[in-house]
């Protein structure tokens, strides 16, 4: 395997495949708008060269693999020639580094030091840790604390349990809206800023009937719940603060298999723990 640099205005031998872009479209088929044509129109100010830059860099999740300048272009909308200006420009700077064999991108150290920058700096992060760590050896379950991250939650703590039952999702996972993570934060939020952000969400978004019950769950326990709605047979309950720490909104959430986690230990149980942790970490009303 070579690695180099691809050429400046070759889209197509970056991504070893020609056509054009196909528009981003939500899991009902809709056409999708690019979140940067949005944010252009918010203000003056927004840098829009900028923009697709980090939109390029959100691609590269986990599990996505390696991508070429076609998927890319898929992924975000952006034209070809524009992907590979970026492309080009990113890997000049180190974020991500290009297999010239492949033809196709990976992130590169540059991106981890990014992440390593945030992650080191989240006091909340440190705060919660040992609560998590304690809930986990006592259920048995995955603690989670993450944050909204665009279109889903994000991961910025994972602990893991004893259960090796379920998948065990490393801190840098996005999972949906519609989890129970995903859920508490669209609880938690002022009714007219959770009626935006699901318009935002389009098809990503849970439905009505389902955050109108999570609103009622986090005003009656401090918890919201997917009871095997988000993966088959697997139960979890979220808390959302707003930190204590002036970090923003964030969700501690604990989850695993409806055998080792039934709803009634969830409300009963780890519900209480969570909320309580959740106090402990949010700011005084």
């Amino acid at each position: 395997m070579q690695s180099g640099k691809p050429q400046v205005g070759d889209a197509s031998a970056a991504s070893g495949e020609g056509g054009a872009a196909a528009p981003v479209r939500d899991r009902a088929g809709r056409r999708r708008r690019a979140p940067v044509a949005e944010g252009a129109e918010r203000s003056a100010d927004f840098i829009t060269a900028l923009a697709r830059g980090l939109q390029v860099l959100r691609c590269f999740q986990a599990g996505s693999g390696a991508l070429g300048n076609l998927e890319l272009a898929r992924l975000t909308g952006l034209p070809k020639a524009t992907l590979s200006r970026i492309t080009y420009t990113l890997t000049e700077l180190g974020y991500l580094r290009y297999d010239r064999d492949s033809g196709r991108y990976a992130p590169g150290h540059g991106v981890l030091a990014l992440g390593l920058g945030l992650l080191s700096g989240l006091e909340v992060r440190q705060l919660a840790k040992p609560a998590m760590q304690s809930l986990a050896q006592q259920t048995g379950g995955a603690l989670a604390l993450g944050t909204c991250d665009g279109d889903a939650m994000a991961y910025v703590e994972a602990i893991h349990g004893s259960s090796a039952l379920y998948l065990r999702l490393p801190v840098g996972c996005r999972v949906s809206m519609d989890s129970a993570m995903g859920r508490a934060y669209l609880a938690l939020l002022p009714a007219a800023a959770r009626r935006d952000l699901m318009l935002r969400l389009g098809a990503l978004a849970p439905l009505p009937e389902v955050i109108d019950r999570c609103v009622a769950d986090l005003a009656s326990t401090g918890c919201c719940f997917a009871m095997g709605e988000w993966q088959s047979g697997i139960n979890a309950a979220a808390a959302p603060f707003e930190s204590a720490t002036g970090e923003g909104i964030f969700v501690i959430s604990c989850g695993g298999p409806a055998t080792l986690l039934p709803e009634s230990v969830l409300r009963n149980e780890v519900a209480p723990i969570l909320h309580r942790t959740a106090q402990s970490l949010s700011r005084p009303a």
